[in-house]
Parts: structure tokens; sequence; C-alpha cells
């Protein structure tokens, strides 16, 4: 029996061609929606679904409709989420699988359908991902921000991401819903399923890397502002990784003014890029102590993951690195401590294991008492394109990150003063008044009793 092939509820078996993989995934992850309320809430709700836990979401696969020019299209699904009495929520969904990509003119043709039958949105699923939140990884789409049908972009990775979250960290309480969870879960994970990961860096990946290196790129050359743009959509993929990993709400970091205008976000990250040699980024993961900052080096061919952390204030110089050293012992002794004093720009470092046996080692000749920490890990950087090739770009900063993690942030916690210690009032004696001093003895004369008079009787 141990070569026995389980049942399975969504098989990868059979799949021959992308469009079969796509037919299958639409209708496998539009199916499990209809079932699993969790899921379904996780990622309908923040595009305007109801919210409730009984609204009754409904899909239907391939629903046909007569587009403008007369003839007949066929959206990858439809989605209806309806609660109660009022108006149900109802979404055209396109599906992508594999290196297929979307296409605007297609998305605004179901655009258009949508508005013509009153729907709410159009949802497209593919391997893209977009850059930042609420933004369409595919320009020249006719909607608009005040548009009544809005058009909403979910990656496969994000679908996978809450898929994790909600069986492995959150729970279904529900046993059969958690099994078809867990199905759709081994299905998307599966490479016959097209649902893939971030494994490519594209075609231009290896003259921007070389120009890099050789400090030869050009602010204004596409295939720059290309490589660019993957960097920041394989961030946004690093934090749901690392999201589906620790079931917490991990985010890319982006400036506001990166968020309002994207064009700005790519300008900045092509500038850094032509002008060091480096592409930068964050990530927040929940109750850590500050960001996760990580910069890839082209010409030093280098990864370097950091944290900051503020040191305790209520102890010497010595004791501060102690204290930030106690947390660190899981960490590899190459790891990186740099210490940066009061209004001192440039830091004192050292490794942790020469730490580790004088902790002193991290105080310059003042022994100036550090006011901050900067917590480093370095690697080399992947030179390949695609993930899967010894030494791959994305495998070896996802590597770095997952690392960091491991042995730094899930350990770090902020310094936190002590509660002040209760301390039990003195007894204190007041000197009475003159006045009432003398009315209290007055008082206890009077009520003093007199002694006993002997009485003599003559016999």
């Amino acid at each position: 029996m141990t070569d026995w092939q389980p049942a399975r509820l969504i098989p990868t078996s059979g799949i021959r061609s992308s469009s079969e993989a796509e037919a299958r995934a639409a209708s496998a992850v539009l199916a499990v929606l209809t079932t699993v309320r969790p899921l379904s809430k996780a990622l309908l709700v923040p595009l305007g679904a109801s919210r409730a836990n009984k609204a009754v979401v409904e899909a239907f696969i391939e629903v046909p409709f007569e587009s403008k020019g007369g003839k007949t299209v066929r959206p990858d699904g439809l989605l209806r989420v309806s609660y109660g009495r009022q108006d149900p929520w109802v979404a055209l969904v396109e599906v992508k699988t594999g290196t297929d990509t979307l296409t605007a003119e297609q998305l605004n043709e179901y655009w258009d359908i949508a508005r013509t039958e009153g729907y709410d949105a159009v949802i497209s699923i593919s391997n893209e991902i977009a850059p930042s939140p609420g933004v369409h990884p595919v320009d020249g789409l006719r909607v608009r921000s005040n548009s009544k049908v809005a058009v909403h972009h979910l990656s496969w990775t994000m679908i996978l991401t809450e898929a994790v979250k909600q069986k492995v960290h959150r729970g279904v309480e529900d046993p059969e819903q958690a099994w078809i969870l867990g199905e759709l879960i081994r299905y998307l994970e599966h490479p016959s399923s097209g649902a893939m990961e971030f494994d490519d860096m594209g075609p231009n990946w290896v003259t921007v890397r070389d120009g890099a290196q050789a400090a030869q790129l050009s602010s204004r050359d596409p295939a720059v502002i290309e490589i660019a743009q993957r960097w920041d959509q394989f961030m946004r993929f690093a934090a749901l990784r690392l999201g589906s990993e620790t079931g917490s709400e991990v985010e890319e970091v982006v400036p506001r003014i990166h968020q309002k205008d994207p064009s700005l976000r790519t300008r900045s990250l092509v500038d850094s890029l032509v002008d060091s040699g480096r592409l930068e980024g964050a990530i927040r993961v929940p109750d850590t102590v500050a960001d996760i900052e990580f910069s890839v080096d082209f010409r030093s061919r280098q990864i370097r993951v950091s944290t900051d952390i503020s040191a305790p204030d209520d102890r010497g110089a010595r004791a501060r690195v102690t204290w930030l050293v106690r947390q660190l012992d899981q960490a590899a002794p190459n790891t990186r401590i740099e210490a940066y004093a009061k209004n001192v720009r440039t830091p004192t470092a050292a490794e942790l294991g020469e730490l580790r046996d004088d902790s002193t080692a991290l105080l310059g000749e003042d022994r100036r008492e550090p006011t901050r920490f900067t917590v480093v890990k370095q690697s080399q950087m992947g030179v390949h394109r695609k993930t899967g090739r010894s030494p791959g770009f994305a495998d070896s900063v996802l590597a770095a990150i997952t690392a960091f993690y491991e042995e730094v942030m899930q350990h770090l916690a902020a310094f936190q003063r002590k509660a002040p210690v209760r301390k039990a009032p003195e007894a204190v004696q007041v000197e009475e008044p003159p006045e009432k001093r003398k009315a209290r003895v007055w008082v206890a004369s009077a009520d003093a009793v007199a002694p006993p008079t002997e009485v003599h009787q003559d016999l």
C-alpha cells in the first residue's frame, strides 16, 4: 500500500496544456471560495463583498456574455456574494496561469460588460504581482478611481498565502472545510497547477546585472526600468512568502508618496540601480522590534539584511551590549553588530562571535554609551536569472531574509523599563498644637480615678 496514490479532490494529473491548467485552477479556487467561508472573507471582503459570516458565495465558470462588438465572450468565472436583503455583490473573474499574462484589451472588455450588467467588479488572477497594494500590474486599463466598477488583482501567491494562513495559523473549525482548504493548498503548490511562485527576473536580467556591476547603466534604458519593476514585485512576493510562514500580515514598506504615484517608486529604484549599483527594500512583520531592511549590491555581489533596535537607557555601556548579545544566542557568529553613540554617525562594529567573549569589543576608545544598535547579516548574491539554478538571484535573497528572521528578528525584544516599585509610606509624627495638648491633658486629669482614702477606726 505504500506505493498507492491517495485520491485527491483536485488532481494535478492529466493537465496537458496551459488552457487546461487555467480552466482547472479557476474552477478549483472558485469552488473552494463557495465552501470555505474564512478564505472567501479574507480574499473578497477587501474587494467590497459582504463580511457576514453567513453570506452565501456562489461561483460559476465560463459564463457567456455578448460584448459591444456583438461577439460572445466567456470570462473564466463569475462570483456572487449575497446576504439577507442586501443587493448581491457580483464580480467577473479572469484567470491566467504559468507564464501567461493579462492584457488590457481583455480586462477592458470585461469591464464594459460589468458596467452594462450592473456588476461591482472585475477580478484578475495571475502570477503577476502588483508593485504595491491597490495598483494593477496591467497598464492601459480604462477604469478610474471614481468608476462604479472596480478592477482588482489577486496573484496566485497571495491566494496561496491566505489559504496557508487560514489553514495552518488561524485554523478552520469545520474539519471538512479544513480538508478542502488543504487540498487547494496542495494543488496550488504543485508545479503542474501553473500557480507558480516568483521564479524569473526576466529576459533583461543578465544585461542589467552585468551593467550594474560595471557601472554602465542608463536610467532611460527600458531594460533597467523593467528590472526595477520586477524587483518591486519581488519585494511584494517576499512579504507574502514570509507572511505565509509566520501567519501574520507582512507588508512591503513603501513611502506614502510612492504609494500615491507608482511611477515615482520605479524612478527611485532605477536611480539607485544606476547611481550606486544597489536595489533596496524593506518589509514589516507585526510585533517585531523594527522593519527588516535589505539591499543587494550588484558591484560587490553582496546581500545585506539588517534591523535597528534601541539600546536600554538605564545601564552602562558594557551592560547595553550584553543585553543585546544575550538575545542573539541563535544567530551565527559572523553576524555583525553596529553600535551608534548619541550624535555619532559612524558606528563601532564587531562580530557576534567576538562579542560573546568580550562585550567591550563593540565600545570605542571613549567607551561612550550606545543609544542604538544595527544587527546585520551579509551573504553572497545569486547570479542566475531563474530560481532552481544554483545560485539563483531570487533564491539567494529569499534565503537571506528567511535566515535573518529565524536567527535574529523572532528573538529580539525591545527594551522596556521595569515598573516602579511601590514603597510603603513611613509613619509620620505630627506635633499637636499647645492648646489641643492642654485640653487633652485636662480631660485625662478629670477622668482619673482618685486613690482610696485610708480609714482609721478606733478600737
